[in-house]
């Protein structure tokens, strides 16, 4: 399928909602992106054209290549027109099953559905849209122009049709999707979120700081960002969310959001984002 095929709509302007409009402008794709708040938009457009840039600087967009025209709505009254609508909003059950159960009966049949999460499983907001076959999770990782790989979740409901057209749109985004089973948090949340936990309680309890604990993490154990810097790139909410989400849904206490992060959260303090989190953007923003 060409990529003229393909006209995409986002839910949610925040983090994901822009990082994947942009990856999808940078492929060519028209993207209605809708969010009720319409400074969150302004400031959305802003952002996605700061991601552009960044990625041409890279080299990830070729010079050649003519980006996509992006629209934005207060509404989602324009997803009628899309052959695949992305769900980006914030790690809420109840919110994502409202946006859902709203899209699924304004889009054609055959239209995909795809909810970007981080943890909630699939089955639990088939139960809320009209065509359960139509639904299908992924998990895209922050930023999306850079991280090729692309966690995409079945349902138990889910389609064949559905996972082919899922296939193809992640073809002509260049992204290389691995399949997994519904379960909460997946396989990328479900090993990494809980171990971002117990790196931020072993600050919290004073073992060693912040900087200490990602230099450890990276120059012995290879991770490339450190899991605190990853935290705040993540967004410090979401984590929190993604976290209490699988702790409810798996009974596991090294899920429970330790303290430090809940006040983090409190402060206001979520990461790149706001200009601050375990460390400081200010001059980044």
């Amino acid at each position: 399928m060409t990529t003229g095929a393909h006209r995409l709509a986002v839910l949610g302007a925040g983090v994901m909602g822009v990082g994947i409009t942009a990856l999808a402008l940078a492929q060519g794709l028209p993207v209605l992106l809708i969010d009720i708040d319409g400074a969150q938009l302004d400031r959305a457009r802003r952002r996605i054209d700061d991601e552009l840039r960044m990625a041409q600087l890279m080299g990830r967009i070729p010079a050649e290549r003519i980006l996509g025209e992006l629209a934005t709505a207060t509404s989602p009254e324009g997803v009628a027109e899309a052959t695949a609508v992305i769900e980006a909003i914030t790690e809420n059950t109840e919110l994502k099953a409202k946006a859902l159960a709203d899209v699924s009966a304004r889009v054609a049949p055959g239209t995909p559905l795809i909810t970007n999460t981080s943890s909630i499983p699939v089955d639990e907001l088939a139960e809320f849209v009209d065509r359960p076959a139509e639904l299908v999770g992924t998990h895209f990782m922050n930023p999306p122009y850079l991280i090729r790989t692309v966690e995409v979740i079945r349902g138990t409901g889910t389609g064949e049709e559905t996972m082919t057209r899922i296939g193809s749109l992640l073809t002509v985004l260049d992204r290389q999707p691995v399949v997994v089973r519904d379960a909460p948090g997946f396989v990328t949340s479900r090993v990494l979120h809980p171990m971002i936990n117990d790196a931020v309680r072993v600050v919290q309890e004073g073992t060693a700081g912040v900087e200490a604990v990602d230099a450890l993490m990276e120059g012995c154990l290879g991770h490339p960002t450190g899991p605190l810097r990853t935290a705040d790139l993540i967004g410090i909410d979401n984590l929190a969310d993604s976290l209490q989400v699988l702790y409810e849904r798996t009974g596991d206490e090294g899920c429970r959001p330790c303290e430090l992060l809940l006040e983090k959260v409190r402060r206001g303090e979520l990461g790149r984002k706001t200009g601050r989190g375990f460390y400081d953007y200010q001059e980044e923003n």
